[in-house]
């Protein structure tokens, strides 16, 4: 499946319940030996009270904590496994995300942001620069840009992702481009994965960080690297937010099978 060009492995694992190795993942996720894909999400039961569980690796065998473009993907493959039904609450490690479907766009209800901060400075390769963050599910950075299609993301997006103020997590990194009235350009260096098409939390983090700095209002219109746009909803509530929603597209690329 992919969300917006993010794309991703998804495996029904409520019978097989398939343990796979960090060297599995990376083999699967190879685009030249394997499938090809960003990551690989794991449906499970439920051990709480949401409808399922997940479990997502990024493409180099590492566990994420949530995914925004992934979510969307995971809430229309679930549906498919539970009669067409339009409201799905999943299981992730950031916690339960609740998600609504309409035709093959998904709206995913995300966790409280956390860990806001404003204007930290940090020594790079490039000079000093100043960049924000914020936790949307996986912590992120944001630095604004006068043209995001020019800026050196795999090279200065590398560096800050594993810069020692982040450490020991790291950090994803975005590089956003104000392209108008409540419209941006998002593109983004994800732990685990390098640049992608798109990410859902990432878009997330940025629009709320422009909200923050530069008056945006809701809902934010993102463009990212794909070509395609998501929409960002949200209220201000003081010097946070609530009430977070990410809007896109998910879809059904091919379905097959893999000797592991």
């Amino acid at each position: 499946m992919n969300g917006a060009g993010n794309d991703f492995i998804l495996i029904d694992n409520r019978k097989i319940r398939l343990q796979l190795s960090q060297e599995q993942i990376q083999n699967i996720c190879d685009r030249q030996r394997g499938v090809g894909a960003d990551g690989i999400m794991l449906l499970r039961e439920a051990e709480g009270e949401a409808d399922l569980g997940w479990d997502f690796f990024n493409k180099d065998g590492s566990e994420g904590e949530m995914c925004g473009n992934g979510a969307r993907c995971f809430a229309r493959f679930a549906q498919s496994k539970l009669d067409g039904q339009d409201s799905i609450s999943f299981e992730t490690l950031a916690g339960i995300i609740q998600t609504r479907l309409e035709g093959k766009n998904a709206t995913i209800s995300l966790t409280p942001p956390k860990d806001l901060c404003i204007s930290d400075h940090i020594n790079t390769l490039s000079g000093e620069l100043e960049i924000h963050s914020v936790n949307t599910g996986v912590p992120h950075a944001v630095l604004f840009v006068e043209d995001a299609d020019k800026s050196m993301v795999s090279n200065l997006g590398k560096e800050i992702r594993h810069h020692d103020h982040y450490s020991p997590a790291g950090t994803n990194v975005n590089f956003v481009h104000l392209a108008g009235e409540n419209s941006i350009h998002v593109r983004t260096y994800e732990r685990g994965v390098g640049e992608t098409l798109a990410c859902g939390t990432g878009v997330t983090a940025s629009s709320l960080i422009t909200a923050k700095l530069h008056g945006y209002k809701s809902p934010i219109s993102v463009r990212v690297l794909g070509g395609d746009n998501l929409s960002v909803d949200f209220e201000v509530d003081g010097d946070s937010f609530k009430n977070v929603k990410l809007t896109g597209p998910a879809e059904f690329v091919f379905n097959g099978q893999i000797e592991i």
